[in-house]
């Protein structure tokens, strides 16, 4: 009786349409289960030690200088050693692995230990933490088995998968499930965003960076978190899907420090069934635009605000992030086809995936020990700046990159736009520094802080 059960899960979860899904076919096959799969998908995952050093204060009253004064050396930030434990999934032969950045990327130490017990010292390369991936490279390595990367937009709901990673630090474990759902946005936890695979296969404490794999051994996402109220798995996980890790991969190959985003330079929100009536559309799909810079590459393509995003190269989009993960895999340099939806109308639109660009020059500066606000950070707001600090995009003048310590005591905080100082217009960063050079007895900052006017005042 459980040999026919098995037969008629297997045939049931593989789709006919998967022409490499394999179907268990001899007797042989049936009675080994997932076997000849772990086998050969077990060397790529590897355990990971990483070592966090931080720092804290022991009472918050030290943190202020009257009080470090007062107390000497006595409240002085102690440093304090924080052990983590994950996994890792080997993606080529000369020693790159892809982990989660919540794993190892603030480590001082990271130590990966391979299925055969050979340890490597190893470096982040390449990290991001809003898709909490990390790419790590291996101390001379060499002749690794790596996992091959599936297409991720070809995975189905329902699709047999197992999760390998170390769960607990009890050792490799393997877990088996299906795919629960497809374009969970948001879902995880932390500051990761993005788009992520959801799968009801067990993933626990440790299990993070691990595989997420299907039933031929190919890797479709990389298990980055759980949604528990307890910590352990309630059976609803998240993986960060391959198609993302590939894209990470080939920057880190290219040698960037950091993951480089296409930049749409639009603002938008997700279709609901009021805007939809209001389009005249029978339902509520893709992502309506509703701000777009001057030089978005979108503006540049012809789309307008008030247009429909519907399908970027072929997949349906509906959220700014399931958006912005399709223009990732594309990735900069290349092109992405989206269609526009206009007055009923469909058309598809090549769209260029670039960088924001850092046009008119930002021209940041950091105020040293001659001005008011010491270790202060400012700079011209343009699209690289506004990407990076998630301002407005109708963002303009001189914007707080880095209040420093004695600017957050001030009240100032990054994203702020300084309108003015004393009562005299601030138009570049450098009027900033002079204006904080030449300074009274008392400073005015008049301020621009998430659509809002507001004036700081302080003594120097």
């Amino acid at each position: 009786m459980t040999r026919i059960v098995i037969v008629l899960l297997a045939l049931l979860v593989a789709p006919m349409s998967l022409a490499q899904t394999k179907v268990p076919t001899t007797q042989s096959e049936i009675s080994m289960g997932f076997a000849p799969v772990v086998k050969r998908a077990a060397p790529a995952v590897v355990n990971i030690y990483a070592k966090i050093i931080t720092s804290g204060q022991p009472n918050p009253f030290f943190s202020d200088p009257f009080f470090q004064d007062f107390f000497g050396g006595f409240g002085a930030p102690q440093q304090r050693v924080q052990n983590s434990l994950g996994s890792g999934v080997i993606l080529s032969e000369d020693g790159y692995v892809v982990s989660n950045y919540h794993v190892v990327g603030m480590a001082s130490e990271i130590q990966v230990i391979t299925t055969d017990r050979r340890e490597f010292s190893a470096t982040v390369v390449l990290g991001d933490e809003e898709s909490d991936i990390a790419i790590l490279r291996l101390d001379e390595a060499k002749d690794l088995q790596a996992l091959s990367l599936r297409d991720s937009d070809q995975v189905e709901v329902g699709e047999l998968v197992l999760a390998i990673g170390n769960p607990f630090g009890v050792g490799q474990t393997v877990s088996s499930g299906i795919v629960s759902g497809l374009a969970r946005s948001g879902a995880a936890t932390g500051k990761a965003r993005g788009y992520f695979l959801q799968t009801d296969a067990p993933i626990n404490p440790g299990n993070s960076g691990g595989a997420l794999i299907d039933v031929n051994g190919d890797l479709i996402g990389i298990n980055t978190s759980i949604l528990s109220r307890s910590g352990g798995s309630n059976g609803i996980g998240f993986a960060i899907p391959a198609n993302l890790v590939r894209e990470f991969l080939r920057q880190a190959r290219e040698g960037n420090e950091y993951f480089v985003r296409p930049w749409a330079g639009i603002a938008g929100q997700p279709m609901n069934a009021d805007i939809a009536e209001s389009l005249g559309l029978a339902l509520p799909e893709g992502v309506v635009i509703s701000d777009m810079h001057t030089v978005s590459p979108l503006a540049q393509a012809g789309f307008s605000v008030g247009d429909v995003v519907t399908h970027v190269d072929g997949e349906p989009v509906n959220s700014p992030s399931e958006m912005m993960f399709r223009m990732s895999v594309t990735g900069i340099g290349g092109v992405s086809t989206m269609t526009r939806l206009r007055d009923g109308e469909r058309v598809e639109v090549s769209v260029a995936m670039i960088e924001a660009p850092d046009e008119p020059p930002a021209e940041d500066i950091k105020l040293d020990d001659q001005t008011v606000l010491p270790g202060l950070v400012v700079a011209r707001a343009n699209p690289a700046v506004i990407a990076y600090l998630g301002l407005p995009l109708s963002a303009k003048g001189v914007v707080v990159v880095d209040p420093g310590p004695y600017g957050a005591r001030a009240g100032l905080q990054h994203g702020d736009i300084v309108d003015g100082i004393n009562g005299e217009a601030m138009e570049t960063t450098e009027d900033i520094r002079q204006a904080l050079t030449e300074t009274g007895r008392w400073v005015r900052l008049d301020l621009q802080r998430r659509g809002q006017k507001l004036s700081l005042r302080f003594r120097q």
